[in-house]
């Protein structure tokens, strides 16, 4: 494989976690298996291999090569030997309990009857064995002291062989391969484009006329927590709100989080524009935030969210700009420093969605039916769409309030979005106001190429930036949050560099709100490919673009069009498959 095509799979291994520890879910009891997998049959032509589990076990553990294994070493280098040992032992730290509702979820069953038609048990009676065999073996292996690895996975298997289907296992890994070249060569024309931008910035430019944004402003601010009840739809909102030491009223920047996350997730953000002197205000989203998760513990959880959140996201940040609208002149803590006419929002993924429909995207019920199809589901690799397609659930139920933008706001960010079929092209022409989307090269969750850069394509709107980060991952740009929270700790592989992403986020979202929502133009010189490239860094690359056209897109995933090359199948083995069926089941949709 390329280097592109394994950074992008050690990438989904590291990602794939966060779903299944997002998901907390009620307790069960299990009993252990009777029988486990003794041996793994592979064939490839007229040619079958087997090798026993234990030969593998003895390996991975204690680095001795049986005489079964031996006869590999000729088409394997000593490295490639290593890295089989690797994905044997690569652990994943996750309860049986959190694996066993993940795998019972509408997503997760998708994902399993997908692997089992590649693993399976070696008898070809009753289909569906392997599916109820491989969950099992699942749940199974993910309470083993050393976590769920592909070798607990193998030695947990309720049948005394498997059987691994390479003809299979290549087409997944054709599959894969091409989403990985796509999305390389979406970034390279996005990156080439920002560099022809760049080159347009009249000469020279002095950045260092204007505010330096890289630090804090001049204003104090001070920070409230309101409690905010919507009675209509029984929400109980606490909203902090960031007030700056100004003296007339000041716009308002809303920040939305994404799902599992809360409030704490973005106040370095939010602390960073108040001391610039803009407003702040986030909310907790009540459905989808972490403290929900942790509440449905005790519940059956059928879905990840439900689809009722699509519309009560929206709703949440326009009930607290009414009720702010209620309080600011009355309330002592704000002394009318509120302009709740010039409103900004951000938001990160599930709150990208809500950002952009704020900003007037409309729910896509007609893309949905096309993509929500059993068969386009069964093949697709962009796990968001799996999420997306939960709100198909709120089509034919009539409501005015499926019309979810808000005339108060001005412009909006959202940063790793999903979008490409809740709202599809329909939806998002609707877009009238200034929009900057911001992507990750190493985004599994909501795969770049499908959620922002062709998205981005679609908008109409005339104020438009694309901002990619090159190395950055689904959750880069989330801080720390609070340690005493009950979200879900992110590991700092999985993160990548969240400093540099941070920093990022505090330079670009400053400017782009002084420009279009509170009409400084003198910030307007931040907002082009010049500037980031004076900014970039090699531990996490930037770039942005102010246009990028349906036809350059689709000229950049024509170019060069090569067929995958795989290694010699009896290399393969089938452990590669293995080791990306794994990760397909604990890939995340942690948004």
């Amino acid at each position: 494989m390329n280097s592109l095509f394994d950074n992008w799979t050690s990438t989904l291994r590291k990602n794939s976690l966060l779903l299944v520890l997002s998901m907390l879910l009620p307790t069960f009891s299990m009993n252990a298996s009777m029988m486990a997998a003794e041996r793994i049959y592979t064939s490839f032509s007229a040619l079958e291999i087997s090798i026993s589990v234990s030969a593998l076990a003895n390996y991975a553990k204690n680095g001795v090569i049986e005489d079964e294994l031996a006869i590999y070493q000729q088409y394997l280098s000593p490295k490639q030997f290593q890295e089989l040992q690797r994905i044997l032992l690569t652990p994943v730290k996750v309860s049986p309990v959190v694996v066993s509702q993940f795998l019972y979820t509408p997503q997760g069953e998708l994902l399993l009857h997908r692997l089992a038609k590649v693993i399976k048990p070696e008898s070809r009676q009753q289909p569906q064995r392997g599916f109820y065999a491989l969950r099992s073996a699942l749940i199974s292996a993910s309470g083993e002291p050393e976590g769920l690895t592909l070798l607990n996975l193998l030695r947990k298997y309720p049948d005394s062989s498997i059987r691994i289907d390479l003809r299979r296992s290549f087409a997944i890994a054709g599959e894969l391969e091409k989403v990985v070249k796509e999305s390389n060569r979406a970034i390279a024309a996005v990156t080439q484009k920002s560099n022809i931008e760049a080159a347009t910035i009249p000469k020279p430019l002095n950045f260092l006329q204007l505010a330096d944004l890289r630090g804090q402003g001049q204003f104090q601010s001070r920070k409230h927590t309101l409690r905010l009840f919507d009675s209509t739809r029984h929400r109980l909102l606490l909203t902090d709100v960031y007030i700056p030491d100004v003296q007339s009223p000041t716009p308002v920047i809303v920040i939305s989080h994404g799902l599992g996350t809360d409030s704490s997730n973005f106040e370095y953000l939010a602390t960073h524009l108040a001391s610039h002197g803009l407003a702040v205000v986030v909310p907790n989203h009540p459905g989808s935030d972490a403290k929900q998760l942790q509440s449905s513990l005790n519940k059956q959880a059928s879905e990840v969210i439900e689809p009722e959140e699509f519309q009560h996201r929206p709703l949440d940040v326009k009930y607290v700009l009414n009720q702010l609208e209620k309080i600011n002149h009355s309330d002592t803590r704000f002394y009318g420093r509120l302009n709740l006419q010039q409103v900004g929002i951000f938001g990160h993924s599930l709150g990208g969605y809500t950002a952009l429909a704020l900003a007037g995207a409309k729910i896509n019920f007609e893309q949905l039916a096309k993509d929500c199809q059993p068969e386009v589901l069964h093949k697709t690799w962009n796990m968001s769409l799996h999420f997306q397609c939960s709100a198909l659930a709120l089509n034919g139920k009539s409501s005015p309030e499926y019309n979810l933008q808000d005339d108060r706001i001005k412009a909006a960010i959202a940063v790793n979005p999903i979008t490409s079929s809740i709202f599809g092209e329909a939806g998002l022409s609707q877009v009238k106001i200034p929009v900057m989307i911001v992507g990750s090269s190493d985004d599994t969750v909501a795969p770049a190429v499908y959620e922002q850069i062709q998205p981005f394509s679609w908008l109409t709107n005339s104020h438009k930036y694309l901002v990619m980060l090159l190395g950055g991952t689904h959750f880069s740009t989330i801080g720390d949050g609070n340690p005493a929270s009950q979200q879900v700790p992110l590991p700092s592989d999985v993160v990548g560099d969240a400093s540099q992403a941070r920093y990022y986020m505090n330079v670009l979202s400053l400017p782009f709100f002084q420009t279009h929502v509170a009409n400084k133009s003198q910030y307007l010189p931040y907002l082009n490919a010049a500037y980031t490239n004076t900014i970039s860094s090699e531990s996490l690359g930037l770039s942005i673009v102010q246009s990028f056209s349906q036809t350059e897109l689709a000229q950049a995933l024509n170019r060069d069009s090569l067929k995958p090359k795989f290694p010699n199948p009896i290399v393969n083995f089938g452990f590669w498959m293995l080791d990306v069926g794994v990760a397909m089941l604990r890939v995340t949709i942690f948004i």
